[in-house]
C-alpha cells in the first residue's frame, strides 16, 4: 500500500519535470536507437555481404574447377591417343592437335626419363630439354595422377605460365613419361572471366597456389612484382592448408576487409574474394543519416502531443492521492471514492476486488502447496520441479537418495554430476524444452557421489494452468541394470566367447562398412584370411581344452601385432580374419608376414610334448566391382588355399588381376 501511495504522489509531483525532460529523453532514445541500429545493422550488413561473397566465390571456384578439369580431361584423351605411337610419330600427332592451342599456350611430351621428345608449336631448344629433375616430373612419376605445376616464366613468351600434366603409359600400363599443356597466366583465357568481375571500387578476386604464390590479380603489376602484403596471414594459412570459408580480417593497408576463400581441388589453387568493410557499410551510413532527420521531426510532434496528454491524465490523480495514501498507511482497508469520474470509481472498485481476491488466492495456494509437498515427498519415484527458466526448485527425497545429492545443494549439484559426455546434449535438449514446451525425454549417465556411474532416464513435462505454463515436473528412473544388460547382449552378438575376438557376424558387418566407404571415398582396405596349419593333432592328442588354449594364444598374438584400427575375428574353428582399413597391399603384406612369424612362435605343451602351428595366409584388397562381402571373402579364401597348396606357412597376395596370385613368402 505504501508503494501505491508513493507512486501516486510521484506522478502528481513529476508532472512539470516529466514534460521538461521529455525532449532530452527523446534525444537520448533517438541517439541510442541510432547507435543500436548502427551496431546491429553493420553486423547484419557484414553477414549479408559475407553470404554474397560465399556465393560469388563458390561460383568462381566452380567455374575454374570446371575449366581445369576440362583441360586435364583433354590432356588425358591426348595421352590415350599417343599410346602405341613410335617416338618419331609423336611430333606429327601432336601437330594434329592444333585445336588444343585454344586452351593451351603450347603442348609437350616427354619420355619416361623426363626428356622432352615432342612439342607444339615448336620452340627451338625445347625438344631434348631434360625435365627429370623438376618437382612436377618427380611428383607425377611416383604418383601417376594429373598435376598442375607451380608458375614459372616461359622461355619464349616471357609470360607467367603453369604446366598441366598427365602421366603417359605404354600399352603394358607402365609409366612412359608425361603429356603437358602450358597455360599462359598473363594473356591466356583461363582467368579472362575474372577480369570482368567488378566488386565495387576496391573489391577484387585473386587466385593463389597452395604455396601462397599469386596466379591472378586484377592489378597485373601486383601479380608481376608479388608486392601484396597478406595481413590476413592466419586465415590465408588456413586456406593454404585446405580450409574454405568466409572471414573478416585486415586487408591491404590494414583496413578491415570481408574475405571469402574457396578451393580449386584439381589444381590445388585457392580463390580469394575480398571487399573492404567500409565499402559495404556506406549504404547503411547514408540510410541512418536520413533517418536521423525524420526522427527529429517526429520527436517535435510527439513532444507536443505527450505534453497535452500527460497534463490531462494526471489531473484526476490529485484527488485520488489522499485516498491511496490512507490505504497505504493502514488507516483504511479499501478505497472509498466519491467522484464524478467514472473511470476513477472503476479503478477503486477493481482495486478493492483484486485485493480481496489476492488474499483469498494466497490462502488457497498455501493449502495446495502443502498438499503437493506431501505427495511428492512420499512417492518412491524420483521427481523434481523446475520453473519456467529451467531452475530446479524442488527434488523429492527419493530422487536425492537415488542420485546421492545433498538436500540443501542438490539443485546446484545436479548439472555438475551429469557425465561430461552427456552434459552438452542434455543442456541443449533442456533449453529446447524450455523454449518450445515439448516433453523432455532422455537417457544419460549420472555420477553418483560414491563414484558409481548410473544410467538414468529423465522424463519432464510442462505444467499448464489457465492455458499458461507454470513450470515443469519431471521423473527420474534408474536404468543402469537394463543398459548393462543391453550392452552385454550387443557385445555377445558380435564376439567369439572363446577368444573375445569378433565373430563372423560382427566381422562381416565391418567388412560391409569398409566396402561402403571404399565405394564412397575410395579409401583402400585389405582383407587377410588364414587358418592354422597342423592344428588338428593338437585337438586329437591333447583334447579340445588344449586346442582352445592354442586358439586363445593365437588370438592374443594376432590382436597384439595388428594396428588399433584393424578388426580381428575368429570366423569359426581354426579360421581367422583381419580387416586392415586405410591400408595398401604392400603394407598389408608386411603386416601379414609379421603375423606369420609371430604366430609360428606360439606353443602349447601336453604331457611333455610341445605343439606349435603355422599360418597359411591369403591377402586381398578391396577392388572396384566388389559389392558383396562374400566376394571379397571368397577371393581371400582362394588365396589362403593357394598358400596351403604351396606347402603351408606362407602368404599369398592377390593382385588387382583376379586371375593372378603371387606367393610372396
Amino acid at each position: 500500500m505504501a508503494s501505491i501511495a508513493s507512486l501516486a504522489r510521484s506522478l502528481c509531483s513529476l508532472q512539470g519535470r516529466l514534460l521538461a525532460g521529455l525532449a532530452m529523453t527523446w534525444l537520448v532514445i533517438v541517439g541510442i536507437v541510432l547507435a543500436l541500429a548502427w551496431l546491429f545493422g553493420k553486423g547484419l550488413v557484414d553477414d549479408v555481404n559475407l553470404a554474397h561473397l560465399r556465393y560469388e566465390s563458390q561460383l568462381i571456384a566452380d567455374d575454374l574447377t570446371e575449366q581445369v578439369e576440362g583441360r586435364l580431361s583433354v590432356l588425358k584423351r591426348l595421352e590415350q591417343s599417343m599410346r602405341g605411337a613410335e617416338a618419331e610419330e609423336l611430333p606429327s600427332r601432336l601437330a594434329n592437335s592444333q585445336v588444343l592451342l585454344e586452351w593451351f599456350e603450347g603442348l609437350m611430351i616427354t619420355d619416361a626419363d623426363g626428356r622432352v621428345v615432342a612439342d607444339w608449336p615448336i620452340v627451338p631448344g625445347r625438344v631434348g630439354l631434360e625435365t627429370g629433375d623438376t618437382e612436377y616430373f618427380r611428383l607425377i612419376r611416383h604418383s601417376p595422377w594429373p598435376y598442375v605445376s607451380q608458375p614459372f616464366i616461359g622461355r619464349a613468351s616471357g609470360d607467367s605460365l603453369v604446366l598441366m600434366l598427365v602421366p603417359r603409359f605404354d600399352e603394358q600400363g607402365d609409366f612412359a613419361g608425361v603429356v603437358g599443356g602450358m597455360i599462359n597466366l598473363t594473356h591466356g583465357g583461363l582467368f579472362r572471366r575474372l577480369e570482368r568481375i567488378r566488386l565495387g571500387e576496391d573489391g577484387y578476386v585473386s587466385v593463389l597456389t597452395a604455396s601462397g604464390e599469386q596466379l591472378f590479380h586484377p592489378r597485373r603489376q601486383l601479380l608481376a612484382t608479388q608486392e601484396e602484403t597478406f595481413t590476413d596471414a592466419a586465415m590465408l594459412q588456413l586456406a593454404l592448408d585446405g580450409w574454405q570459408g568466409e572471414t573478416i580480417a585486415q586487408g591491404s593497408g590494414g583496413t578491415p576487409t570481408l574475405m571469402a576463400y574457396r578451393q580449386i581441388w584439381p589444381a590445388s589453387w585457392i580463390v580469394k574474394v575480398a571487399v573492404p568493410q567500409a565499402q559495404v557499410r556506406v549504404p547503411l551510413a547514408d540510410f541512418l543519416a536520413r533517418l536521423w532527420w525524420a526522427w527529429a521531426v517526429l520527436a517535435v510532434m510527439l513532444l507536443i502531443t505527450m505534453r497535452l496528454l500527460v497534463r490531462r491524465l494526471l489531473r484526476p490523480l490529485h484527488r485520488l492521492e489522499r485516498q491511496i495514501a490512507q490505504v497505504g498507511a493502514g488507516e483504511r482497508r479499501y478505497l472509498e471514492l466519491s467522484t464524478s469520474m467514472h473511470e476513477l470509481s472503476q479503478v477503486a472498485s477493481s482495486f478493492n476486488r483484486l485485493e480481496h481476491e489476492r488474499l483469498a488466492a494466497l490462502e488457497h495456494m498455501r493449502d495446495r502447496q502443502a498438499f503437493l509437498d506431501a505427495v511428492l515427498g512420499s512417492t518412491p519415484i524420483g521427481m523434481f520441479v523446475a520453473d519456467l527458466k529451467g531452475r530446479l526448485n524442488y527434488l523429492n527425497p527419493a530422487l536425492l537418495e537415488l542420485l546421492g545429492l545433498d538436500a540443501v545443494r542438490g539443485a546446484m549439484e545436479w548439472w555438475e554430476r551429469i557425465h561430461p559426455a552427456d552434459k552438452q546434449g542434455t543442456e541443449d535438449m533442456w533449453r529446447h524444452t524450455l523454449a518450445t514446451g515439448s516433453d523432455f525425454v532422455r537417457q544419460l549417465r549420472f555420477l553418483h557421489q560414491d563414484g558409481v556411474t548410473l544410467w538414468v532416464e529423465m522424463h519432464a513435462s510442462q505444467v499448464l494452468g489457465n492455458g499458461e505454463s507454470l513450470g515443469f515436473v519431471g521423473m527420474v528412473k534408474d536404468i543402469t541394470e537394463r543398459r548393462q544388460q543391453e550392452a552385454l547382449q550387443r557385445w555377445e552378438a558380435e564376439h567369439d566367447p572363446l577368444t573375445g575376438l569378433l565373430n563372423r557376424r560382427g566381422f562381416e558387418r565391418r567388412l560391409e562398412e569398409a566396402l561402403a566407404e571404399y565405394a564412397k571415398t575410395g579409401t583402400p582396405s585389405v582383407l587377410v584370411l588364414f587358418d592354422l596349419d597342423h592344428f588338428k593333432p593338437i585337438n586329437d592328442e591333447g583334447g579340445h581344452a588344449l586346442g582352445d588354449e592354442m586358439l586363445r594364444r593365437v588370438a592374443q598374438v594376432v590382436a597384439w601385432e595388428v594396428r588399433r584400427s584393424d578388426h580381428v575375428a575368429r570366423q569359426g574353428g581354426d579360421e581367422f580374419a583381419v580387416l586392415l582399413p586405410s591400408c595398401t597391399l604392400k603394407q598389408a603384406g608386411e603386416i601379414a608376414e609379421s603375423l606369420r612369424r609371430a604366430v609360428s612362435e606360439v606353443t602349447v605343451t601336453n604331457e611333455g610334448r610341445v605343439y606349435n602351428i603355422t599360418l597359411s595366409m591369403g591377402v586381398t584388397a578391396l577392388q572396384e566391382g566388389d559389392e558383396l562381402a562374400e566376394t571379397v571373402l571368397a577371393r581371400a579364401d582362394e588365396a589362403s588355399y593357394k598358400a596351403k597348396a604351396n606347402g603351408r606357412n606362407n602368404v599369398v597376395i592377390t593382385t588387382f588381376d583376379d586371375d593372378l596370385i603371387d606367393s610372396l613368402w
